[in-house]
């Protein structure tokens, strides 16, 4: 599979792509007002004890206080700390899962669950005031503060420094067993000291030598987080993730990675040094791109990400499915739609599913929608109809990052699955509840609709004429360009040398706007 980047980077938002076979995959935003915190590390203070609910809340600075459970504290010679060591950590987001390995066969993982909160109450481990360092393990989602852990872990780009354990891991992903026994008897041989680590997925293949590189880094990026953890008192930021970039980067890039390609030359500077640090035989595969059409347009994205914010979206067969996402979970349902088939009914509703599969988790990836996912399938009569349906969405979802559990098929015809939720998902970015329907539905953000319109009027630009220009908007957006959002006008007015005058309509939708060429006499 190749893999390219494509990375778009203007003064308030970068856009990262990942592409896979030039088919848009995962889609990635910071803005300036939220930018992306999980594998931050804090040093806190214990804001209030929940007994309770075995949890308290720690503020680390930012607006909402961060939520830690009790089992999500360090606690020496704790068995708890098996699930943390297993080899199921999933390194790419930095947080463990209820996971052990099976005594009886150590090849396999099962499932464990976590132990009788009246085990380890919460009020004897931490007291308010008390001042701890955090690793947050995901970022604030909606009205939901962040959460956060001591189980501090600092991702490089083969392997994950965990300084509270002793344990050496080897990626799931990794599968010949020859190549896990050599990276974990290197792993072994260069460690100095008691940390644990795991060897991440793009650690395959790699020379002693760069493993060696990598532990002497994430020491010392350990070391300097000590070192501000005893200066700086609660509370303060002792290390802080890379930039969706960078990160982008290092996360998702492996050797067969084709291109990564930034219309920036800040971001083509700083992913040169990085790939000079840890991956520089791709140095050759950044490029710069200096075309005049805007770079998501080039490679067709703008369509893409839209589609993804669509509530109904058509299969090729005529077939569509419906994505409803809720707070507690997201249904997916699927229908024939104009698709009648040309044999059966049964082959109809097989094939309709079947494509629908494809869909559905490509949607899902893409939208990163995480929690519980309820799929409606058309019913399927034939059981094994329905074995190869839910064959072919356990092989689809095999691609996706974020860990996933699936349920066979009920007797209800109903898929019941989870996916892993660390981030907000992309709707959630983009959107905002609407209040032209009180809040039944979603529209475009005021801020993603003065980006649109500031690139709509870049795409345009070899054609707008007049001395001057008049952009006519929804008053709610004419208050964004007056206000907040003023230095995107003065933006313009700059590339295009000319006066932009802003005219607010009432009867204007809130996305609605036009552009007006006004020649002075």
């Amino acid at each position: 599979m190749i893999r390219q980047l494509i990375i778009n980077e203007t003064d308030h938002e970068t856009r990262v792509a990942l592409l896979e076979d030039g088919t848009i995959a995962e889609v990635f935003y910071e803005r300036g007002d939220n930018r992306e915190i999980t594998g931050n590390i804090y040093k806190g203070r214990v804001q209030r004890v929940l007994p309770g609910m075995q949890a308290a809340f720690i503020d680390i600075g930012l607006k909402q206080a961060a939520f830690i459970h009790a089992n999500d504290i360090v606690r020496k010679n704790d068995p708890v700390l098996e699930k943390y060591f297993s080899d199921d950590f999933d390194p790419a987001t930095g947080s463990p899962e209820d996971w052990r390995q099976d005594p009886e066969d150590p090849s396999k993982s099962v499932v464990t669950l976590p132990p009788p909160p009246d085990d380890y109450p919460i009020d004897e481990l931490l007291t308010e005031g008390q001042e701890l360092m955090v690793h947050v393990a995901k970022s604030p989602l909606g009205s939901k503060g962040a959460r956060v852990t001591t189980y501090i872990s600092l991702p490089g780009r083969f392997l994950v420094l965990m300084p509270f354990s002793n344990h050496i891991g080897i990626s799931r992903r990794i599968e010949k067993e020859v190549e896990r026994d050599r990276l974990k008897q290197i792993v072994q041989s260069l460690r100095k000291d008691d940390c644990g680590y795991i060897v991440r997925t793009a650690g395959e293949g790699v020379a002693a030598e760069k493993l060696a590189d990598e532990m002497r880094f994430l020491q010392k990026v350990w070391e300097g987080v000590q070192q501000k953890d005893r200066t700086l008192s609660a509370t303060a930021l002792l290390h802080k993730e890379l930039n969706v970039s960078l990160r982008a980067v290092r996360d998702l890039l492996t050797n067969e990675a084709e291109k990564i390609i930034t219309d920036s030359r800040r971001v083509y500077d700083d992913v040169l040094s990085f790939l000079d640090t840890f991956m520089p035989a791709l140095k050759d595969s950044v490029t710069l791109y200096t075309a005049p059409e805007p770079i998501f347009d080039a490679y067709n994205l703008e369509w893409d990400i839209s589609r993804a914010l669509k509530r109904k979206v058509w299969l090729k067969s005529g077939g569509y499915i419906v994505i409803d996402q809720t707070e507690a979970l997201c249904a997916i349902d699927v229908n024939t739609g104009r698709y009648v088939g040309t044999h059966n009914q049964d082959e109809t509703i097989l094939k309709t599913n079947l494509e629908a599969v494809k869909e559905i988790a490509y949607q899902i990836r893409l939208r990163d929608i995480g929690g519980i996912i309820i799929i409606d399938f058309i019913d399927m009569v034939r059981k094994s109809h329905q074995e190869k349906v839910s064959n072919e969405l356990l092989d689809t979802l095999r691609k996706d990052r974020s860990k996933t559990h699936v349920l066979p098929i009920s007797e209800l015809g109903l898929v019941q699955m989870t996916r892993k939720r660390v981030r907000q998902p992309l709707h959630q970015i983009l959107c905002e509840p609407c209040f032209y329907c009180d809040g039944q539905g979603t529209l475009m953000s005021r801020r993603s609709i003065c980006y649109n319109i500031y690139r709509e009027m870049l795409r345009q630009s070899s054609d707008l004429m007049g001395d001057r220009l008049t952009l006519r908007v929804n008053p709610e957006i004419a208050d964004l360009f007056y206000g907040e959002e003023q230095r995107l006008v003065e933006e313009l007015e700059t590339k295009f040398n000319r006066q932009i005058v802003i005219y607010p309509n009432p009867t204007y939708h809130l996305e609605q706007f036009d552009v007006l060429e006004v020649l002075d006499p």
